[in-house]
């Protein structure tokens, strides 16, 4: 290899991390990356260091693998403790922020009960003085509003806990991530390099242009001991070339879980971006070399770490023309505002979008729609369906929308064009609220509470509601995680009995029998819309 003009390899797998941990958007706003760390992190890993063969022992049981268990053996104890140990160190400032939080909620609790909160401010704890506003909701209900912007700007926000890890992947087969670090070895290249670098576009530039090897390894700063690791992800053989599309309608691609992409002549559209790598597997699929050049526009619907996907994002940004996202509500803990997430790892074009907002694209224009449900009945406004009209046709990516009040949709359906594919998520059962949130909670949630609120989408009954309403020509099920390369996000394993494969089957026939094209999305899927 002359490494003069190589290219990176199309099976090297990039993990973007936080202090080692899979990284996700809620790691990245400080006040709840600061919580996560202190009441979830902290305490798997020494649940881990004092007890490994029960981890062991629960991950041998399949539903299990979405839990709090390290996948890791006993034998790698040790290094669990160190970064525990050095986690606690490099944190310090987090913790007691953490702690301030807590210290804070009580006070309101017992305090502040409809009158000013004026005084308490001087019992606000140290660590938060100046970073948050102490407010009442009209029905008199104190809750705190951070002041976010502020946050990214104080000893609070530490992007030195971000690092990437690059590996080699030959299969589908990677463990569950969120609940486990990506401990040293294993093949990974581990590199301390902020996401915002001009670096990791440049690398990832060369998975379709050539550049020079040794610039890029002085851009990513690889140390000498690690130069045969990182000579094994390039080669000088140069991938085929990407085709865009210039046809006379719309395409619409899935690339699994809940990736669609949106093409015409003029414009390219990709929503919850995510793709397969490419290597030998069993099964059809979209990989990134199949994503265009340019991406013009990229929506993100929801907050959750299977829709925004950094291991994605990250690879793609110097592709991506603008980011839409849902508008937050700013400054609420559970909702950190994902326009300021996106700006702080480096994507310089973020528009936020409001419900039933639009923006004119080339041939059309793109509309915010609400979903309701998903989120455990939190206040969570950072969510955002969307309806795509382009050149005459209507597409809709509902999201994970759980249609529990059907006349939503009769309000907003006489706002629309035309809905001539909606692709809607159906994982009916989902997670209890406390399985992402409840590091953010101060206060214990009561185990029927906890599991009466799920991140649950639409059932049969409530998709089939949404179907008469929107009167869609084709319908298609997606966002249900079951795609192989995608385990490591979602940890769902269906049988033919689980209930959202039944409720799935279920509205896939009802469709058939109004004579609506239907189908459970799996793998890759093309669909051709001729201009309306």
């Amino acid at each position: 290899m002359t490494r003069e003009r190589v290219y990176l390899k199309p099976n090297v797998l990039f993990e973007p991390l936080f202090n080692q941990w899979y990284a996700w958007t809620y790691l990245i706003a400080p006040q709840t990356a600061a919580m996560i760390v202190a009441n979830q992190h902290l305490k798997i890993m020494q649940s881990f260091v004092a007890a490994p063969q029960v981890h062991v022992a629960a991950l041998k049981n399949p539903s299990m693998l979405g839990g709090p268990f390290l996948s890791y053996g006993a034998e790698r104890a040790a290094e669990v403790r160190e970064l525990h140990d050095r986690t606690a160190a490099e944190h310090a400032p987090q913790l007691r922020f953490a702690d301030a939080v807590r210290r804070l909620d009580d006070l309101l609790a017992r305090e502040a009960t409809g009158y000013s909160l004026e005084p308490l401010y001087r019992q606000v704890p140290e660590e938060l003085r100046g970073y948050v506003e102490l407010v009442y909701d009209a029905n008199n209900h104190p809750s705190i509003r951070f002041i976010e912007g502020l946050l990214y700007r104080s000893p609070y926000y530490n992007p030195a806990a971000q690092s990437v890890a690059l590996s080699l992947v030959e299969s589908d087969a990677r463990p569950f991530i969120l609940s486990t670090p990506a401990l040293a070895g294993d093949g990974r290249l581990h590199l301390r390099i902020p996401f915002a670098s001009d670096a990791l576009d440049e690398l990832f530039r060369m998975q379709a242009a050539p550049g020079s090897y040794a610039r890029i390894r002085e851009m990513l700063g690889v140390p000498d001991e690690e130069d045969a690791l990182f000579s094994t992800f390039f080669t000088e053989a140069p991938p085929a070339p990407p085709v865009g599309y210039d046809g006379p309608g719309v395409r619409v691609r899935y690339f699994g879980h809940a990736c669609v992409l949106v093409e015409t002549a003029e414009v390219s559209i990709l929503c919850d971006p995510v793709a397969s790598y490419q290597y030998e597997a069993e099964g059809e699929r979209f990989t990134y070399a199949d994503l265009p050049s340019r991406i013009d526009y990229v929506l993100l619907t929801h907050n959750h770490q299977d829709h925004c996907i950094f291991e994605a994002m990250l690879q793609l940004r110097h592709r991506i023309g603008q980011v839409i996202v849902p508008r937050s509500s700013g400054g609420e803990l559970v909702d950190p505002s994902l326009k300021l997430i996106l700006r702080q790892v480096g994507f310089r074009d973020v528009v936020e979008i409001g419900e039933m907002e639009s923006i004119p694209v080339p041939g059309g224009h793109i509309t915010g729609v609400p979903f309701l449900g998903e989120h455990g009945d939190l206040n969570i406004k950072t969510k955002m369906a969307y309806y795509l009209s382009l050149l005459g046709r209507g597409v809709m990516c509902a999201a994970d929308s759980n249609n529990i009040e059907p006349r939503l949709y009769e309000r907003v359906r006489p706002h629309l064009g035309p809905v001539d594919v909606l692709f809607l998520g159906m994982e009916c059962d989902g997670a209890p609220l406390s399985w992402l949130y409840g590091p953010l909670l101060t206060r214990p949630l009561a185990r029927r509470m906890d599991q009466s609120r799920r991140f649950d989408g639409s059932d049969f009954a409530k998709a089939s509601a949404m179907i008469e309403t929107l009167d869609p020509g084709q319908v298609y099920v997606y966002a249900m995680g079951q795609e192989p390369w995608l385990t490591f996000l979602t940890s769902l394993v269906y049988t033919d009995e689980s209930r959202p494969i039944v409720e799935s089957n279920k509205l896939v026939e009802y469709c058939r029998r109004r004579q609506v094209a239907a189908k459970r999305l799996y793998g890759c899927e093309e669909i051709m819309l001729a201009p309306g």
